[in-house]
Order: structure tokens, then C-alpha cells, then sequence
């Protein structure tokens, strides 16, 4: 008799392992669903956007409250490491902000206060990039430039 419970006991711990190796390898291989409020955080709201080709998107978001502004790169289909970049930089203060490396779904948050100047920001995804100079601001024209390097 305790043969058999030992051995039913053993049974249910590999079912329960396969279905919990089967569920974690899942939701391990899935694609993450990345957006600028899950990097930058829920009170960011996206206010502009610039698409890096097909690669992905630069984000850039505000946050009323704290008058920051977050810039993040997110790549449309994550997967293995690519070398990414995000920036942000207010000319008036010359704060600045970014992250750089080897990422396989988004590159960021940067942060800089941002409340009542222009700001300029950027994101990279391997050697595709864009740039926004002058944005979210009334006196100076924005200017994007989209380029191969």
C-alpha cells in the first residue's frame, strides 16, 4: 500500500511539474507587451512618436503632475539583443538623459523636466535612427531627420 501511495505521489509532482514547465516556457517565449506607460511609468502619457523604419517606435511621453517628460524606444518585434538607443535633452536647462546597449525589447526610460521648453529626443534600433529636434514646443519648428548609419 505504500508502494502504491509513493508512487502516485511521485505521478502527481511530474504531472504538476510538466504543467507548470509547460505554462513558465510559455509565457517565457511569448512576446512582451511593451508600452511607453510600462516603461516610463502609468501617469506618462504619450504626446509625440516617431517610427524608427519598420524596427520600432521612439515614445515620447509627459507627466503633468511632476512636468517630466520620458523618451523610450520600443522595438515592434522584440527578440534576440540588438544594440538600442532612447535620448532626451532640453537645450534651455541642457539637461540630459538616455540609455544605450544591447536590448531585446525597448531602450529607456529617460527622464528630464520638461514643463514650458522645447525638448529634442531621439531612439536608435541597430543602425536605424531618428531624431526630433525642437518638439512639443510653440517658438521653434520641429525638425525630424530619419537616417541609416
Amino acid at each position: 500500500m505504500r508502494i502504491v501511495r509513493n508512487v502516485a505521489t511521485v505521478g502527481a509532482l511530474a504531472t504538476l511539474t510538466l504543467g507548470a514547465t509547460a505554462v513558465l516556457s510559455t509565457t517565457a517565449s511569448a512576446a512582451p507587451n511593451v508600452t511607453p506607460q510600462g516603461v516610463c511609468g502609468s501617469a506618462y502619457k504619450t504626446v509625440n512618436s516617431a517610427p524608427i523604419g519598420s524596427q520600432g517606435t521612439v515614445y515620447l511621453t509627459y507627466n503633468s503632475a511632476n512636468g517630466k517628460n520620458c523618451v523610450a524606444t520600443i522595438r515592434a518585434n522584440p527578440g534576440t539583443a540588438k544594440n538600442m538607443s532612447t535620448s532626451i535633452y532640453v537645450s534651455d536647462t541642457d539637461e540630459w538623459a538616455g540609455d544605450e546597449g544591447d536590448y531585446t525589447s525597448y531602450a529607456g526610460p529617460g527622464y528630464v523636466y520638461g514643463k514650458g521648453h522645447c525638448v529634442s529626443w531621439s531612439g536608435s534600433i541597430g543602425n536605424v535612427y531618428v531624431s526630433v529636434e525642437n518638439s512639443n514646443c510653440a517658438k521653434l519648428k520641429e525638425h525630424r531627420v530619419t537616417g541609416v548609419r
